[in-house]
């Protein structure tokens, strides 16, 4: 996993939780918290940070998930200028992930692997699609779907189906409020 996403949670942790509970959170994993933005980390290690923020705060691991990937989404769209303008909504941006941003990835990375997406359905107003990963990190995709429907200025319902039991298969049905 590549480091930006690291760095990213780190910063989100120091702004909604302190410094202090950052510290704690990192101590906790024996971890330094400094990563840079084109290294490669295990995602075993984002997961544990995740795990242990949980317990100092009292907030579901899920729940955290969550909330990061929608606080994400907007620096990561940033990160690449290319993006801007480019896509009319929610449902266009979802769609050309895998083309657009994933297949960049694996250029620069090439032993990246980022989740896959299979379209299942789309109609004016609902977009179906499973979410693929052995990372098991689909309560960040369904955060990074609100960051998204926040950027377009669009209200979505977003309803997450496990098609595994380790969430590493999930059906996302998006749908336009």
């Amino acid at each position: 996993m590549k480091g930006i996403i690291f760095s990213e949670f780190i910063s989100l942790v120091e702004e909604k939780f302190g410094l202090e509970t950052c510290q704690t959170m990192l101590d906790n994993n024996q971890d330094s918290g400094i990563y840079t933005s084109a290294g490669t980390y295990d995602h075993r290690d984002l997961i544990n940070l995740i795990s242990s923020l949980s317990k100092l705060t009292g907030i579901s691991s899920t729940e955290l998930q969550q909330v990061y990937g929608e606080s994400v989404f907007r620096h990561l769209f940033d990160s690449m200028p290319a993006l801007e303008g480019k896509y009319e909504d929610t449902f266009d941006f979802i769609k050309s992930v895998e083309v657009s941003i994933h297949s960049e990835v694996k250029k620069l990375y090439p032993q990246a692997k980022p989740p896959r997406f299979s379209f299942i359905s789309e109609t004016s107003s609902e977009l179906v699609m499973d979410y693929h990963s052995a990372r098991c990190l689909s309560h960040v995709c369904f955060g990074l779907i609100k960051g998204c429907a926040n950027y377009f200025n669009q209200e979505v319902a977003i309803d997450m189906a496990p098609l595994s039991q380790d969430n590493s298969e999930v059906r996302f049905t998006i749908t336009y409020v």
